[in-house]
C-alpha cells in the first residue's frame, strides 16, 4: 500500500505544515485582489506583505519541528527544503520572469511599484521584474513542490508494476495542474489592469505546458531531499540540486522557445 507522507518524521512534519499553510497564503492573496489593495500598496507595503506570507514557511518549522530536538538546524529537512525553494524561486523570478514577458505574453504593469530586480542579459528588458515577485514565487513554489512530493511518493511506494511509466506522467500532470491553476486564478478580472496575458486562451492551453517545464525539472529532484533517512543530503548537495534544477529549466525553456517560439 502506498503512503503519502515520508517515513522521515521531520520531513513528514514539514510537508504537513507546508500543505496546511498553503490555504492561508492563498486566502491572503485572494483578499488583496478582492479588496483592490494591489492598486494602493507601494513598494514597502508589498514587500512587508510578501515577507509576512513567506516567513511562516521558515519560522514555524524553525520553532516547532520535531527535528530540532536532536540535530543542528542546517541538518534539518525544513531548512534544506527552504534553501532549495528559495534558490529555485530566485532563479524563477530573476531569469524566468523574462521568459514569461517575452515568450508567454505576460504583462505585469504596476505603476505604484518602483523596486525591481531582474536579469541584465536575459530578455528584451521591455518589462521589469518587481521585487515582490521574489517572496511570492517562494511560497507559491512551496505549495507546488510539497503537493507534488506527496503525490510522487504515493505513486513510488504503491507497488504498481508500471511505476517507471507513471512517475514521469504524474510529474507532468501535477506540474501542468499548478501552472494552469496559477495562470487561471492570477490573471483574473479583479487585477486585469495590472496583470494579464496577451493571449489568455493560448497561455492556458499551451503556455501552461511550457510553464510546467519548471516543475518537470524540479519536482523529482526536490522529492529526493532526505527521502532516504539513512542518507540525508547536506546543505551543499541541496543547494547544488536546486542549481541543477534551475539550469535544466533554463535549457528546457530555451528549447521550447526555439521549437515553439512566442505564443
Amino acid at each position: 500500500m502506498g503512503r503519502w507522507l515520508s517515513q522521515n518524521e521531520g520531513k513528514a512534519w514539514t510537508e504537513r505544515w507546508f500543505l496546511l499553510y498553503s490555504p492561508v497564503w492563498m486566502a491572503a492573496m485572494g483578499l488583496v485582489m478582492a479588496f483592490g489593495l494591489h492598486r494602493h500598496l507601494d513598494d514597502l507595503g508589498y514587500t512587508v506583505l510578501g515577507l509576512v506570507l513567506a516567513l511562516p514557511v521558515l519560522l514555524v518549522p524553525a520553532l516547532m519541528s520535531p527535528e530540532n530536538r536532536d540535530r543542528p538546524f542546517h541538518e534539518t529537512y525544513w531548512f534544506k527544503a527552504n534553501v532549495y525553494l528559495l534558490s529555485f524561486s530566485v532563479f524563477g523570478s530573476y531569469f524566468g520572469s523574462e521568459y514569461f514577458f517575452d515568450v508567454l505574453g505576460m504583462v505585469y504593469d504596476y505603476p505604484n511599484l518602483d523596486w525591481t530586480f531582474d536579469s541584465a542579459l536575459v530578455g528584451s528588458g521591455q518589462q521589469v521584474v518587481p521585487l515582490i515577485m521574489y517572496p511570492t514565487a517562494f511560497f507559491y513554489f512551496m505549495t507546488y513542490h510539497a503537493s507534488a512530493s506527496v503525490v510522487l511518493r504515493r505513486i513510488r511506494t504503491s507497488g504498481l508494476p508500471v511505476i517507471g511509466l507513471l512517475f514521469p506522467i504524474v510529474v507532468f500532470v501535477v506540474g501542468y495542474f499548478w501552472a494552469w491553476t496559477e495562470t487561471r486564478l492570477m490573471a483574473n478580472p479583479m487585477i486585469e489592469e495590472n496583470f494579464y496575458y496577451e493571449k489568455m486562451d493560448v497561455m492556458l492551453a499551451y503556455g501552461s505546458a511550457i510553464y510546467a517545464i519548471y516543475f518537470i525539472c524540479s519536482f523529482p529532484i526536490y522529492h529526493l531531499i532526505d527521502e532516504n533517512e539513512a542518507r540525508p543530503w547536506s546543505i551543499w548537495v541541496t543547494l547544488a540540486a536546486s542549481f541543477s534544477a534551475s539550469m535544466l529549466t533554463f535549457y528546457g525553456l530555451d528549447l521550447a522557445a526555439m521549437w515553439i517560439g512566442s505564443l
